[in-house]
């Protein structure tokens, strides 16, 4: 875990909640000596209280320990909208409809800001019958490769995991395609617009 939670975000949190430091030390069993301490820096609260204390602040613990408070304030879940996640770990990915903390192997990943596709991450695409044939002219090496390819539109995405010296390609329904997007292991994310 690359983060922990601090004694002024648990301060700010509580202060927000308009708790005092005993209040909030009831609520999950600890003394307000203890709650003192975590928010002057002489103490951290033990992984043990870290639920309950997201609880009693109204936060998710993953927020907690990233000090970051994330509302979703988009409740009509626009996915052409959403955002994706990529750990430089594993390689998971992980498409949010929404403003969200996403942590993966212990770090909180940030979201992906799509660039336009151009030069060697240009997305070619041609319709087959009833398909979106997707290509990429791109190095497909163990080193230098595409992730994905992912199609998205109000309804959904359609999503093609790619692999090294696999080739960068895939088909995709005719459904209210909006946007494009292709994963570079070096570059990051593209995107191009129907």
């Amino acid at each position: 875990m690359d983060r922990y939670v601090t004694g002024a975000v648990i301060r700010r949190l509580r202060e927000r909640k308009k708790m005092t430091q005993d209040e909030l030390a009831e609520k999950i069993c600890v003394s307000g000596k203890a709650v003192s301490k975590w928010e002057t820096g002489q103490g951290f609260p033990d992984i043990s209280l870290l639920e309950p204390l997201a609880q009693a602040l109204d936060i998710s613990v993953i927020e907690l320990l990233s000090g970051e408070d994330i509302r979703n304030t988009n409740r009509s879940c626009n996915i052409a909208r959403g955002q994706f996640y990529v750990c430089p770990v594993c390689g998971n990915v992980i498409r949010s409809t929404g403003e969200a903390v996403i942590s993966c192997c212990g770090i909180t990943l940030p979201p992906l800001e799509a660039e336009e596709a151009d030069g060697e991450h240009m997305i070619r695409v041609e319709i087959i019958e009833d398909e979106y044939y997707v290509t990429v002219a791109h190095p497909m090496t163990k080193e230098h490769y595409l992730s994905f390819l992912a199609a998205v539109s109000d309804a959904g995405v359609q999503f093609v995991k790619l692999y090294p010296e696999g080739a960068a390609e895939a088909r995709f329904r005719i459904n209210g395609i909006k946007y494009f997007y292709v994963f570079c292991n070096r570059h990051g994310l593209f995107r191009r617009h129907r």
